[in-house]
């Protein structure tokens, strides 16, 4: 089977699972990607994979210049399954399972249409929601992150069934036997935020919110905003002071360290639209796989998560004052109290059933129900 995605493979950590979990199921699995200007070398996995290299990073002859190299590439390879992450790789992949009659299958990482920089651009929106229209009634199985999304994708598309693969990460049994190595905490409290620097995030608000909080912010990720971010935290003088720190691109396995040595996960997201609104993201889980309270917005999805273990403090909007005020009680006086320390119970607990080792399980029942392999 191959799995197209416009991502870096190297970052694409939701990616690596199903592919990884679909390998060891025994599935030959390729999955391709693109070459960014900064990728790091491929490294070895269960599975193939394969970048594809061209002219153009972002924009419109991007997508152009991709899906052009991605039709030409499928049409020289064999498969029995043909996979697409999101829309803007389902074009050519749909094409090429319909050439040779074999099974499209359609992940959804998110509402691709209502992703803030879709909502704010009317034409492109129509241009991906007929896209969407056009792919979803063709694939042979549909699947999302989250309930929420699946219901809604139901709702626009009433023949179609979208089941849910939620993206959560591997547990990992160390942390879960409270066997962490001395001194992998900060001593200093360290807020965490991963994830792209893109619109609709919470991060400008953040920032803001930065000289009320007694603590530090570790910021992983690059996006649109990288340049904006970076000259509002030097204006607001948390550069100099060492209270922001820019990580950029951090690698999955280093991630997750840097993850388990933190005392606060952020969670932020503005209501730009309903991708956004509605979404389940990895990063909920991955604070919560490493044993860290979090700074979440209460979206539908992550209050009803919330109601099961309390292991976020929500908040109702992105205000500075609002984000100091949380964040102060998660950390009286700049230290863990009494209510950080539930949460973070609450997380050993949670991490136990929120876990891939049970997201698998359903990833790969519902590729053996496709291809009808009996076992």
């Amino acid at each position: 089977m191959v799995f197209a995605v416009t991502t870096d493979l190297s970052y694409d950590q939701r990616m690596q699972r199903i592919c990884g979990s679909l390998a060891r199921a025994g599935y030959g699995v390729l999955l391709v990607g693109w070459q960014r200007k900064a990728s790091p070398p491929l490294t070895p996995q269960l599975y193939a994979q394969h970048r594809l290299r061209g002219w153009f990073q972002h924009g419109k002859l991007f997508y152009l210049e991709y899906n052009l190299r991605l039709c030409w590439y499928l049409l020289r390879r064999r498969a029995d399954v043909w996979a697409c992450a999101d829309l803007d790789a389902a074009l050519p992949t749909w094409a090429r399972a319909r050439l040779g009659g074999q099974p499209f299958v359609y992940d959804a990482h998110e509402l691709f249409t209502e992703v803030p920089e879709v909502v704010a651009r009317p034409r492109v929106q129509r241009l991906w929601q007929w896209v969407e229209n056009f792919v979803v009634p063709r694939a042979r199985l549909c699947y999302t992150v989250g309930p929420a999304l699946a219901r809604l994708f139901g709702q626009r598309h009433p023949g179609s069934h979208f089941a849910v693969v939620r993206n959560v990460p591997i547990n990992n049994e160390q942390i879960t036997a409270g066997e962490e190595p001395p001194g992998a905490k900060n001593p200093a409290p360290t807020l965490l935020y991963q994830g792209a620097l893109n619109v609709g995030r919470g991060l400008a608000e953040l920032l803001e919110a930065m000289p009320l909080v007694p603590a530090r912010l570790v910021i992983c990720g690059e996006g649109d905003l990288s340049a904006a971010l970076r000259a509002q935290a030097a204006r607001l003088g948390l550069l100099a002071s060492g209270q922001v720190e820019f990580r950029g691109y951090v690698l999955p396995a280093d991630l997750r360290v840097l993850t388990a040595q933190a005392t606060v996960g952020i969670m932020l997201l503005e209501n730009t639209g309903l991708s956004y609104y509605y979404s389940l993201a990895n990063k909920f889980f991955d604070y919560v796989q490493a044993g860290i309270p979090q700074l979440c917005i209460d979206f539908p999805e992550y209050r009803a998560l919330n109601a099961q273990h309390e292991v976020a403090a929500l908040v109702p909007d992105l205000a500075p004052a609002t984000l100091a005020t949380a964040l102060g009680r998660l950390l009286p006086g700049g230290q863990p109290g009494a209510y950080y320390q539930r949460l973070a119970d609450n997380c050993q607990r949670a991490r136990q059933e929120w876990r891939w080792q049970q997201e698998e399980q359903v990833l790969v029942g519902l590729y053996d129900k496709l291809l009808a392999t009996g076992r």
